[in-house]
Parts: C-alpha cells; sequence; structure tokens
C-alpha cells in the first residue's frame, strides 16, 4: 500500500493537478522496465495537465480522474469549496502559499460559511486540502483522497501487465469537467478508441455494501448503452470475480462527458465503494479494491 499512500498525500485539487501528473511520469519512466509492455506516453500543451498512456493496440481506455475536492481561499480568513467537500469545523487543511507551507484548521461558523483558522492570513487563491491520515488493517484502506487516488492506482497497477490498452489520467472531475471532451477526441481520432470504462469510485448505499464485490453501476445521472453494459456484465459473471450493480438518479462521472461528446463511444463506470465519501476519513474494504483491479484485467483482456 505504499504507492497508495503516497498517491493520497499528494496535493492536487481540480485546476492543479500537475504535481500527481508529474508523479505519475516519473513512476512510469522508474517501472515500466519491470512490465509486460512499455506504453507510448502520451502529454504536453495539447493534453494541459492529463496524461495518456498507450499500451500495444488498444481498443478499450480506461479513465480516471486525478483530481480531489478541496478549498480556495478567498479574501481574509474565507473559504470555497472545490467541489462538494464534506465540510466540519475541526478538520486539518493543508496548502503552502509564497509564504511557505501551511497547516491549519477548518471552521464552519453559524451561518455555515467556511473559513480557516491559522496564525497569519493565507494569499487568496492559495488552494487547501483534507491532510492526509493514511490508514490500513486485515480489512479496510482509510485515508483521504481514496477517491479518485484508488482510481489512479488501480491503472498504475493494470500497467503492469498490460498488453493491448490505454489509460487515461484526466483533469477537473469533481468540479464540472472539461478536460474528457478533448481526450475522447484525439482517442477516436487516433486510435480509434470506442469503449470506456471509469476507474473511479462510488459511495456506500443501501444496496451497496462493504466487502461484496467490485461495483458495475448501470446508471447514475447518466445512462450508459445497455448493449455495453450487458458485455461487462457477461464478462464479471463467467470470471468469479465478486461484483454488485448499482443504480442511482444521481451522481456523475469522467462518462458523463464521453456520453455528451460527438463520439460513439461508449462508457462504464466500474469501481470499489466508499464510506465517508469527501471527507478526510474515506475508507474502502480491501476485498473491493483486489476485485477492482482484477475485473479491470479480465475486461481489458474480453472487450
Amino acid at each position: 500500500m505504499e504507492l497508495l499512500k503516497r498517491l493520497c498525500e499528494i496535493r492536487a485539487p481540480s485546476g492543479n493537478e500537475s504535481a500527481l501528473k508529474t508523479y505519475i511520469i516519473n513512476y512510469v519512466n522508474e517501472n515500466q522496465h519491470k512490465w509486460v509492455c512499455k506504453p507510448e506516453i502520451i502529454y504536453g500543451d495539447d493534453f494541459q495537465d492529463c496524461l495518456i498512456l498507450k499500451f500495444g493496440r488498444p481498443r478499450t481506455a480506461v479513465y480516471a480522474h486525478m483530481d480531489s475536492i478541496g478549498f480556495t481561499v478567498r479574501y481574509e480568513d474565507q473559504l470555497v469549496p472545490i467541489g462538494s467537500p464534506d465540510a466540519r469545523t475541526g478538520y486539518e487543511l493543508v496548502g503552502e502559499d509564497q509564504l511557505g507551507p501551511i497547516e491549519c484548521e477548518l471552521v464552519v461558523d453559524e451561518s455555515n460559511n467556511l473559513r480557516y483558522k491559522f496564525g497569519r492570513p493565507i494569499h487568496r487563491g492559495t488552494d487547501l486540502v483534507f491532510k492526509t491520515h493514511f490508514k490500513e488493517n486485515n480489512e479496510y484502506i482509510q485515508s483521504s483522497y481514496l477517491d479518485n487516488r484508488l482510481g489512479v492506482y488501480n491503472c498504475l497497477k493494470l500497467a503492469e501487465n498490460l498488453e493491448n490498452g490505454v489509460l487515461v489520467f484526466s483533469c477537473w472531475e469533481e468540479h464540472g469537467g472539461g478536460s474528457v471532451p478533448y481526450l475522447v477526441k484525439f482517442l477516436f481520432e487516433r486510435f480509434n478508441i470506442r469503449q470506456s470504462l471509469i476507474s473511479d469510485i462510488t459511495w456506500i448505499t443501501d444496496g451497496v455494501y462493504p466487502g461484496d464485490g467490485v461495483v458495475i453501476s448501470l446508471r447514475d445521472k447518466n445512462i450508459p448503452r445497455k448493449n455495453f453494459i450487458d458485455k461487462i456484465i457477461s464478462i464479471a459473471y463467467k470470471s468469479g470475480i465478486d461484483y454488485q450493480l448499482e443504480v442511482e438518479g444521481q451522481g456523475s462521472s469522467d462518462g458523463r462527458e464521453i456520453q455528451l461528446s460527438p463520439y460513439p463511444v461508449d462508457w462504464c463506470f466500474v469501481g470499489a465503494a466508499e464510506e465517508y465519501a469527501h471527507s478526510p476519513y474515506e475508507k474502502v474494504h480491501k476485498k473491493d479494491l483486489e476485485a477492482m483491479i482484477h475485473l479491470y484485467e479480465k475486461l481489458l483482456k474480453e472487450l
């Protein structure tokens, strides 16, 4: 879990993902000699802070968003949320401005306004994120930003044995998206990629339980094409890997932007479920993470 712990510690709120992109590039360069297939590493100005790893002759792309929720310093001691963080008085926040490292306390006042408590003013526009307290036992992993560092971790584990496929590390997902349309365009026009899997984290609900397997989402706020979903369920069923089916009417992912794109690309959300979402204490069952990695390995071979 050392790789996952390091991923969770990297500050990369929506709009400021460059540190995580750099870490992934360095990780690939240091480890690809041990992998079955060395990828083509695609990044640069045309992709902003996004990153693509292309293996062999790909048929399917896996999308994992790098960004997290967080807060932006406004005026005086005010904070503006990035995405939809769980905000409670006493949460520890970290960041850095021109004067140095920051470790402060989140305060929610009587009017539900968000503020910080720190020994000096923090420069406006500074990003703050939850301080990471990574915990692990025989059953669970608990940390801030398992959403979506687990999705990134899944991709980096897949890379070890991947022969044909594309791993896509996207930006801005937690705060409205924006990077996926040009990524879909590039992958469709360059490699004719028409199938996509969303490597992300969903939530424990009244129908999704910890330890019961990876979640295949039949729908959220958006509805993917049933023919593609049925194909994924068939592969999962035959594999013997533990999985659960999710049906929700709200929530979204990078799949939304794929569906809204002008390209005929199918998508499906496949990921582990967490408790205490968007808080410093996100919690995922290890069995569900293991099932997620194993099912992705199967899907990328058979789709």
